[in-house]
């Protein structure tokens, strides 16, 4: 609860303060002054407190700190009953804006002043459930884990529009990242709805809502209509800049949607998302060495955080062709970490692209899990990770076995949801490997069909970086060489995954080994990305 309720505090009328927690994220060698700290995020004043809970009472502590002497300006604590950490909240953010001799317009005082349910244990099942939801590492097991206690937070109170919203949220985010279904589709859009319709001018639900059109139904215009409106009524939320942000990402204007980011990281820099984002975007341009500083970044902001590493370690392997820093990076996650296979994909990848396939078969051997993360819109069976190995050794008849186990799960993922773009390219991918010439290019070009680069410069660039893999192992080699000729001069066509497209990845992957000894593959690996 302590966390979320000083965020909260610190967001209030789009003052520039910050809790002292988030500085602290950005430490790192020799300690810094909160003055240097101040300047690096550009904020003049921190926020500092507490939250402490006893049965039905909680204990409050916070006070305001000027950064740029490193001295307390206001302080203050409360001993109360547990119903009154809203009023407490309240009081606090208005001393905050007294301090700051801050103008709060008519709209900020009554966010401030708004008591967002009548129960307080709804309010903390609310709070956790958010918490766990904004783990920058995206997990199904996340959100599905907030998912429940947002419904737990309505099932208390059914007139808790912001949990309505979130769960809205959540849903969405379920849909997008991992389970593009009709289900997820109508229950997001079903819980926006409804808290719109308790709270028309909740920043959260026109939030939702725009999510929804966003990722469901591709309308950017709708979004933005919807994210404007949510930021009008909640100008310092940098989830909303963030997804304005995506959009641009979406319809080609990748400096733009640098810039947006940028901005967004001055407006909510302790966020650990904007961040993620920032790597993800320089990535995708190619702007390695700043993709590497983002990269640092999160890693000091997140330390537990798996994206954090593993994403950083990519960008040095696509910048300088050495798999090391990923390497030590995944060295350093605890034993019996794995959720979702994500350290497995990253471990086993390692062994991959050294061509050493007795560790990656240990990798999998030793690994609990049977279904793993590694490309998007669901998980992959294991054993379709070791049809890839004997694949790489020129075992045929072993890596047929194992890709016609996988076959099943892979076809019913698609006939699951037939409008994913993401499941046809997956399915064209599994046929490339089993040899199933018509069927990979089939199921490749429905993907680019379903999501053209003209609608979706971010996955549509993916499909096509798929469709050249498909090409290149079905040995359709002038569509793939010209494929890959464009991509590697495209924004986007860059992923943790082995249809990305950079210098290195061509070079050291065993995917891309039909084409190998072609003079004009071995031409553009000569070129420079």
């Amino acid at each position: 609860m302590q966390g979320e309720i000083l965020t909260d505090l610190a967001k209030i009328a789009d003052l520039r303060v910050i809790s002292r927690t988030s500085v602290m994220q950005y430490k790192s060698g020799a300690e810094r002054n909160l003055r240097e700290i101040g300047q690096q995020l550009g904020v003049t004043h921190v926020l500092e407190g507490s939250v402490q809970r006893s049965g039905n009472r909680v204990r409050v502590t916070a006070q305001l700190i000027d950064a740029r002497t490193d001295t307390q300006q206001w302080g203050e604590h409360y001993d109360r009953d547990l119903a009154d950490v809203f009023a407490i909240q309240s009081e606090i953010a208005k001393a905050i804006a007294d301090q700051l001799q801050a103008k709060l317009s008519p709209q900020e005082k009554a966010r401030v002043e708004e008591i967002p349910t009548s129960s307080t244990e709804a309010y903390a099942f609310y709070l956790r459930a958010n918490q766990i939801e904004r783990n920058p590492d995206t997990l199904l097991e996340d959100y599905k884990t907030a998912e429940q206690l947002y419904i737990e937070a309505i099932a208390l109170d059914p007139s808790f529009a912001l949990a309505h919203a979130r769960l809205a949220s959540v849903c969405a985010e379920i849909f997008h990242y991992y389970e593009p279904t009709e289900a997820w589709k109508i229950k997001a859009r079903n819980e926006a709805d409804t808290a719109l319709r308790l709270q028309p001018n909740l920043a959260e639900a026109h939030f939702a809502l725009g999510q929804c059109a966003y990722w469901m139904d591709q309308n950017y215009d709708r979004a933005l209509e919807q994210f404007e409106i949510a930021s009008r009524l909640s100008p310092s939320n940098g989830d909303i800049g963030r997804l304005i942000a995506a959009i641009k990402r979406r319809q080609g204007k990748w400096q733009e949607s640098l810039e947006a980011y940028e901005r967004v990281a001055k407006i909510d820099p302790q966020n650990p998302n904007t961040v993620r984002e920032l790597i993800f975007t320089n990535t995708a341009m190619r702007c390695w060495p700043q993709a590497a500083q983002w990269g640092k970044r999160m890693r000091a902001m997140a330390p537990a955080s798996l994206v954090a590493k593993i994403q950083s370690g990519y960008v040095d392997f696509w910048w300088k062709g050495d798999p090391q820093l990923l390497d030590s990076l995944v060295d350093q996650v605890p034993a019996g970490t794995d959720p979702e296979g994500i350290v497995t994909a990253a471990r086993w990848e390692l062994a991959m692209l050294r061509h050493d396939y007795s560790a990656a078969e240990k990798v999998l051997q030793t690994s609990s899990v049977n279904e793993i993360s590694y490309t998007t819109a669901g998980t992959t069976p294991k054993i379709f990770f070791e049809g890839c190995i004997y694949l790489a050794q020129g075992d045929t008849v072993n890596a047929q076995k194992a890709f016609e186990l996988a076959r099943p799960a892979f076809e019913a993922a698609a006939k699951e949801a037939p409008a994913s773009a993401d499941r046809h390219a997956i399915l064209g991918w599994l046929y490339a490997f089993m040899g199933r010439k018509d069927d990979a290019i089939r199921e490749g070009q429905r993907a680019v069909e379903l999501k053209p680069e003209s609608k979706d410069a971010v996955d549509g660039t993916i499909m096509n970086c798929y469709l050249a893999l498909i090409y290149a192992r079905v040995g359709e080699k002038d569509l793939a060489l010209s494929l890959i000729e464009r991509l590697l001069k495209t924004p986007g066509a860059v992923d943790s995954a082995d249809y990305s497209i950079t210098i290195n990845d061509l070079k050291y992957r065993w995917e891309w080994d039909p084409l190998r000894k072609d003079r004009r593959f071995q031409k553009l690996l000569r070129s420079s990305d």
